[in-house]
This record gives C-alpha cells, sequence and structure tokens, in this order.
C-alpha cells in the first residue's frame, strides 16, 4: 500500500488503525524439530534448551536481519565482513535477499519458534555475498578473526558453523584443523552437488563434523539434477529439505529453504546443546555420541552411487536425551581411508582422531584382491594399513576408533609360521584383546584367509601359516570383550554377527569358506563380512562362511573396582 492510500485509509470514519499483514501458523511442531527428537524423549514434547548458557555459535555466511523476532537480542552481527563483488552489472543489492541465507540458518540454530537450540548466543561474519558467493581467502581470514578473538577474551565453548562447499582445498582444511586443535568445535555443510564430499571443504577436513542433509521420511535430499553429498567424509545426516525458518523480508516472516547448509544448522544446534550440559566435552566425545544417538539403518541407500553405499552413514541425527551421558558405554566409529589405487604394492591408511584409540584394523576391496591390513605406528600414532594385490582394483583400510579413557594399548606380530596356522596372543598382563588382523608379503597370496580370534582362546587370534597375524591388545578400568561368531555353510553374499546390548564391536573379522572375502566391516555394533559367489582355491562349497565378532564393554572405574575384588 502506498503513503497516500495509507493515509487516505487512516482518515475513513471507521478505521481505528492499520497493522502491517504477518504469517500464521498451525501449532504443531515442525517435520525437523520432530525428527531429531530421538525415541528416549516423549513423544510431542520437544525439550529444546531455552538457553544457551556459555555456549557462543559463530556463524560464517551472508549477512543477517538481526532484528527479526526469532533471532532477535540472540545474534551479534560483529565487522566482519570479507566478500567478492557480486557478479553481472545488473545486480541489485536487495538487503531481503543479501539477508536471507544467515537469517534463515541462524533462526534454525537458536530461533525462538523454529530453532534447534532455542536462545543460544550466535555471532555473524559475513563471507558471503548477496548472490551467496564467497572465497576460500575470505573463509580463512574469518576462522583467523574467531582465533583471533578468542585468544583475546576467552569464553566458554565455541561452534563454528560453516553452511558453505567449495573445491577441495588444503588451505581451508588446514585452518580447520588449527581450530580443532585449540578446542573449537566446526560443523560444516556437506555440499549439495550429489557427490562426493571429500572432494569438497571444508567438509574434507577430518577435524569437521561434516552434515549431509536428508528429508521427512529420512531419504537423502534431491535438489533438483543435484542433492545431498555423500561418502565417508560425511560422519551423518540431519533435515535438510523444506526446513522453515526466519524470513529476512520481513521482521516477523517465515521461509522454507532447503540444503545441506540447513541440515548442518540443525547439527550445530545439538552440539550447542550437547555443550550447554556438558562444557567438558571435547571434539571426539562430541562426534562419538552424535553418532551414538543418531537414528540407524533408516536411509535408503539405493539414492546413493553403488560404490559410495558401503562408505556412507546410515545416520540421521537426533538430539540426546536431557541425561544423555552414555553411562560408561564403549563408544567406536569406523574412519575409512581414501581408496588405495590400482598399483600392485597400493596402501591405505586410515587414522583415528588424536582423542581415539585404534582398537583394531580390516580392508574392503571390490575385487577381493588384497594382501590383508595391520596396525602400524606412524609419528607416535597408531594407523590402519591396508593393502592391494596383484591384479587387485585397489583397497579401503578401515580403522575402528573408540573412547577408551586411561587406555594402554600395544600391537603384537607373529611372522608366517612353519605349519598351516599361525597365532598370536596379547603377551601383557592385564591387556584383552580387541582386534585381530593380518597380511602377506606376497604381493599375489592366492588364498585369503583372514585371522579370527576362536572361542575357548580368548587372548589370541589364529591366521593363516603365510601370513604375518597382529593382534591389537588394551589394558583400561573396567574393560572385558569376548567373541562371537556367525557362519553360513555354501555360498552367501554377506553374512553378520551382533553383539549383545550393552556390548560395543570393537573387531570384525572373517573365515572364509566357500566363498571370496571382499571384506569385513562394522555397522554400528553389527560385523558384516561381503563375499563374491566364486569358489574359493581349495574350499569345498559346503564350508561355512564365518564372521567373527570381539564385543567389549567397558564398566565405570567405580563398579569395575568392586567387580574385580
Amino acid at each position: 500500500m502506498s503513503g497516500d492510500l495509507l493515509d487516505l485509509a487512516l482518515r475513513l470514519p471507521h478505521v481505528e488503525y492499520i497493522e502491517e499483514d504477518s504469517a500464521v501458523f498451525a501449532q504443531s511442531i515442525p517435520w525437523n524439530l520432530e525428527r531429531i527428537l530421538s525415541s528416549r524423549h516423549q513423544a510431542g514434547a520437544y525439550g529444546a534448551s531455552s538457553g544457551g548458557g556459555l555456549v557462543e555459535v559463530y556463524l560464517l555466511d551472508t549477512s543477517i536481519q538481526s532484528g527479526h523476532r526469532e533471532i532477535e537480542g540472540r545474534v551479534t552481527v560483529t565487522d566482519f565482513v570479507n566478500v567478492p563483488e557480486e557478479d553481472g552489472t545488473r545486480f541489485h543489492r536487495q538487503a531481503s535477499k543479501c539477508d536471507s541465507h544467515g537469517t534463515h540458518l541462524a533462526g534454525v540454530v537458536s530461533g525462538r519458534d523454529a530453532g534447534v537450540a532455542k536462545g543460544t548466543s550466535l555471532r555473524s561474519l559475513r563471507v558471503l555475498n548477496c548472490q551467496g558467493k564467497g572465497t576460500v581467502s575470505g573463509t580463512l581470514v574469518g576462522l583467523e578473526f574467531i582465533r583471533k578473538s578468542q585468544k583475546a577474551q576467552p569464553t566458554g565453548p565455541l561452534v563454528v558453523l560453516l553452511p558453505l562447499a567449495g573445491g577441495y582445498s588444503r588451505a581451508l582444511n588446514a585452518a580447520c584443523q588449527h581450530l580443532a586443535k585449540v578446542g573449537v568445535v566446526l560443523v560444516a555443510a556437506a555440499g549439495n552437488f550429489r557427490d562426493d564430499a571429500c572432494l569438497y571443504s571444508p567438509a574434507s577436513a577430518p577435524e569437521v563434523i561434516t552434515v549431509g542433509a536428508t528429508n521427512a521420511q529420512d531419504q537423502p535430499v534431491s535438489l533438483g539434477t543435484l542433492g545431498t553429498n555423500f561418502g565417508r567424509c560425511v560422519d551423518l545426516f540431519a533435515p535438510g529439505e523444506d526446513i522453515i525458518g526466519a524470513s529476512s523480508d520481513c521482521s516477523t516472516c517465515f521461509v522454507s529453504q532447503s540444503g545441506t547448509s540447513q541440515a548442518a544448522a540443525h547439527v550445530a544446534g545439538i552440539v550447542a546443546m550437547m555443550l550447554t550440559a556438558e562444557p567438558e566435552l571435547n571434539l571426539a566425545e562430541l562426534r562419538q555420541k552424535l553418532i551414538h544417538f543418531s537414528a540407524k539403518g533408516v536411509i535408503n541407500e539405493a539414492w546413493f552411487p553403488e560404490d559410495q553405499r558401503v562408505l556412507t552413514p546410515n545416520l540421521v541425527a537426533t538430539l540426546p536425551p536431557s541425561t544423555h551421558r552414555a553411562g560408561g558405554r564403549l563408544l567406536c566409529r569406523n574412519v575409512w581411508s581414501a581408496y588405495s589405487g590400482p598399483t600392485r604394492m597400493a596402501t591405505a591408511v586410515a587414522r583415528c582422531a588424536p582423542d581415539e584409540e585404534l582398537l583394531s584394523c580390516s580392508s574392503f576391496s571390490r575385487t577381493g584382491k588384497r594382501r590383508g591390513e595391520r596396525i602400524e605406528v606412524r609419528a607416535g600414532r597408531r594407523v590402519c594399513l591396508a593393502h592391494n594385490a596383484f591384479g587387485g582394483k585397489g583397497v579401503y583400510a578401515v580403522a575402528r576408533c573408540c573412547l577408551l579413557p586411561q587406555a594402554n594399548c600395544s600391537v603384537h606380530t607373529a611372522p608366517p609360521g612353519a605349519g598351516m596356522e599361525t597365532r598370536v596372543h596379547c603377551q601383557q598382563q592385564g591387556h584383552v584383546l580387541t582386534g585381530c588382523s593380518s597380511h602377506w608379503e606376497a604381493t599375489d597370496p592366492g588364498v585369503y584367509w583372514w585371522p579370527v580370534q576362536r572361542p575357548g582362546q580368548p587372548d589370541q587370534c589364529v591366521g593363516h601359516g603365510d601370513a604375518s597375524v597382529h593382534v591389537s591388545c588394551c589394558h583400561a578400568p573396567g574393560l572385558e570383550c569376548r567373541v562371537r561368531e556367525h557362519g553360513i555353510p555354501g555360498r552367501a553374499e554377506q553374512v553378520t554377527v551382533a553383539c549383545e546390548e550393552g556390548w560395543t564391536l570393537t573387531s570384525c573379522s572373517a573365515l572364509p569358506g566357500a566363498s571370496l572375502v571382499l571384506g569385513a566391516y562394522a555397522m554400528d555394533d553389527t560385523c558384516v563380512v561381503r563375499t563374491r559367489d566364486i569358489s574359493a582355491a581349495g574350499r569345498t562349497c559346503e564350508e561355512a562362511t564365518v564372521a567373527a565378532a570381539i564385543c567389549c564393554r567397558s564398566w565405570p572405574s567405580q563398579h569395575a573396582s568392586g567387580e574385580h575384588q
């Protein structure tokens, strides 16, 4: 309405006042907020925090309309601006367009009505222009601004939300690593290119919690011909389609947006709430707990390219219950390496985070041609190595990385023996076996018999006589482990065995039967052995393929001391 019409309307005899139109909404929980509630919460009661405590979230994005009722009083717009010029001579900088992306994400994180961590404080840095475009250099300067601000005026826990993606950048990943080392938690969008997230930054940085996007049916988000990124660099998924949040069109407007930026904002909000409850949590503990409390196995993996399905986590983030301590539960996750490449002596390396223990090492090859795996110490840290074989097209190393405070772990190796089997056991008193692995020095071993822990021999691994066999052994307060096996006679594409309730899978290995083993790896606390339906050399069609799991639990110190008195 023009000013003249407004003035005329106010003069009409029956018009007392005129109010700007605004939106009204049905009073139900938005689907995305309902989705991040786990079954541990009471149905229909969204228990988000009403205050963020000392936790601050830094948002690197576009500018923000800080006066929006959703985020008013919660956002501090810093004076940091580092953006490129907009493309095109006809581009007009409309304020509502320039603020759109950042305002929406700020609302998703801490909005009064539609936010995950209601009331959490945000600080806004502008690194994207009105077209949503920025530069690596601008983002680097923004991260340095955060580091200097933290150093000049230390506060409580910091979360940095990076709802942006560009091509792989070693410099940007290194900056994320540097910030993570000083205790900052970084959460990044996986990217909207329907591609491997490892090809993009900051999504590919191991120190970043990388988030893909799912819809209301827990399926990967499609955005036209594109969609959410996927692969081994993604840690988990979160709601990212038709997300209702603050709109920059007016101070009371709302809008729906989609993408991995919105998904990352959900996880940033969850992390802020976790840190409010437990400010002492480090990055490794946060990541492990996010994985532990996520909804598992709900995504239809057929959406992903076939070669990415085994690498992509089938996890959708949920909000941990208000008492979200794991109660002494041993928490573990998989870390997949990059593909080794097809050369005869190619190796793949998988590494755990600094605050995690590597409890076992396995490998996977799409052709089944691999020379095994082993744990090796490099630069004072244990790493998982996998070896390609002659004629193979490459191999993945799979590290089983766990939170095991006060652990003392070691690896013991037995070289190839003179007989049909090679055996090795834990040599130190009080140490328990957490993993078995083996490898052949020959580039074409010709037979693929992987080591297993046998029932009745809880402290040793048994492997082929021509292979070196390795055991991973650990001592930690209250740690105990046991073996579980399951076999299927004849040919089988997959064999699984799961740990019992309360026990955590620390190692997964296979004894091949009539099928060629492609590899063994963990899916949550289930050991999965993948095979190809061809007869293995020297084996009959009736021999069973066996999945062997080592399952461990770690009692709290008080319980453990009482148990062993």
